[in-house]
């Protein structure tokens, strides 16, 4: 078929583009072999310290490299070839996998460093946790200070790696399709999100967890290669990057953008603080176990549903016309999400309970796509780096803080009051955002929208 024919549109128009099909299956292993990851380590780490505490530190150590390195990030994509830098942090992905893998095979010395490290874990852990459970945790293994570690090498590179791989899209499709290619990588980042946890808690279950760091490794060095040859849409603005310094107004320069166009910060703040007060993927362990009684199996499917959800709200979204007033849409989307996981918080029945993270992640997905369409719709493409950076940080954060908080709050009032308490708060913040930041409901048509200062 003849990819020069712009014009031609549908739901599956981005495909046409032999760049776009590249990055996009490259792309979603890289996403799986994340996605199982994180269920392997909050397993791992679950099984060698039964501490609903030190699952919450995963979110802290994911969190860290984002707040720190954020801006260098951005301003790096909008002035290195994008292409570059996915290739080189991909390769880097690979190696903290097979050094995971190693962790997890071979033995490691008890020496005092690694004592005095899990000494130091153990005691943070102990002032988060209430005294009762006290004797049930234990930080022993010398390989945990390792697992830390990496997992904070591998939250470094994404964060370097996340600003290039999402603000290359709109350099594999022309204008008039980026909506729909923006539409099917926010979709194909929900089905890995579906498969990779089950494939990770499967795999965890039955072969052990170097068998998931094996698979990682293997994902990342694929996307790491695809790249090669791939050309852009965008070639010739690539070329201006030059013009992109490294001093301080350049590195802020998406933080400003953002504040000056207030629909654009009324839905990332949005999804920031919805999912910092309401997020429970950190519980899922805890929930499997605890409250619905089950295994690591079990533990797979409660990461599944939400995304699973998602996949069937994309193809959903797919065929249907473009939302009139997308912002409203956005604002109902983030109460049902808030509303479904009040449900999950409330149930005992593991059926019920996939049910209410299914309905979730459906009510998620609508708001992923109106909010990553509308930032890289409205943002030029010398900021889009910058921009989507920020963006990266907002919903990083929220994610992992979200985690942190989960598992803190776990360790002092148990999942579901955890769950509880965060539930209400998501509902709180959509009732917020509307009343301070109006705007976002006369947002018009995302077909309409074009770069705000191109």
């Amino acid at each position: 078929m003849n990819e020069n024919r712009n014009d031609i549109g549908g739901p599956y128009a981005a495909f046409r583009y032999a760049a776009f099909r590249r990055y996009a299956g490259s792309n979603a292993l890289f996403n799986l072999g994340r996605h199982a990851l994180v269920v392997a380590i909050a397993l791992q780490i679950t099984e060698w310290t039964n501490s609903a505490a030190a699952i919450g530190f995963i979110g802290f150590i994911n969190v860290a490299p984002l707040l720190a390195f954020f801006l260098p990030a951005g301003v790096l994509a909008d002035r290195v070839d994008k292409r570059k830098i996915i290739t080189f942090t991909s390769g880097l992905s690979c190696l903290f996998s097979i050094l995971l893998l190693l962790c997890t095979v071979v033995p490691v010395p008890d020496a005092d460093i690694l004592r005095g490290a899990n000494g130091v874990i153990r005691d943070i852990a102990l002032f988060f946790t209430a005294s009762e459970n006290h004797a049930k945790i234990h930080f022993d293994n010398p390989a945990l200070p390792l697992v830390f570690l990496l997992q904070f090498c591998h939250a470094t590179v994404r964060v370097f790696s996340s600003p290039a791989r999402v603000s290359i899209i709109p350099l594999l499709v022309p204008h008039n399709h980026l909506s729909g290619a923006l539409s099917w990588n926010a979709s194909a980042f929900q089905l890995t999100a579906v498969i990779g946890p089950l494939f990770g808690g499967l795999l965890a279950a039955n072969g052990g967890f170097s068998i998931v760091y094996a698979f990682d490794a293997v994902f990342s060095a694929a996307l790491a290669l695809s790249f090669a040859g791939i050309k852009l849409i965008g070639e010739q603005k690539e070329k201006q990057k030059e013009n992109v310094g490294m001093d301080a107004s350049n590195a802020l320069a998406g933080v400003a953008f953002i504040f000056r166009h207030k629909p654009v910060l009324a839905a990332i703040s949005l999804d920031l603080f919805a999912v910092l007060l309401g997020g429970l993927t950190a519980l899922f362990p805890l929930f499997a176990r605890d409250v619905l009684q089950g295994d690591a199996t079990v533990a797979g499917l409660l990461y599944a549903a939400a995304p699973l959800g998602a996949v069937v709200m994309a193809f959903i979204i797919a065929h249907l016309p473009q939302f009139r007033r997308p912002g409203v849409v956005l604002l109902w989307s983030v109460a049902c999400f808030g509303g479904t996981l009040l449900a999950f918080a409330c149930s005992r029945n593991l059926a019920l309970s996939l049910a209410a993270l299914f309905a979730s992640g459906m009510c998620d997905h609508v708001s992923v796509v109106i909010r990553h369409t509308l930032v890289q719709l409205l943002t030029p493409e010398l900021l889009r780096g910058r921009v989507t950076a920020v963006n990266q940080l907002f919903v990083g954060s929220s994610n992992e803080i979200s985690e942190l908080r989960g598992g803190l709050m776990a360790a002092r009032y148990g999942p579901v009051g955890a769950a509880t308490i965060g539930s209400i708060c998501t509902l709180c913040v959509v009732a917020g955002v509307a009343l301070a930041l109006p705007s976002l409901r006369t947002v018009p048509p995302l077909d309409k929208l074009k770069p705000a200062e191109e």
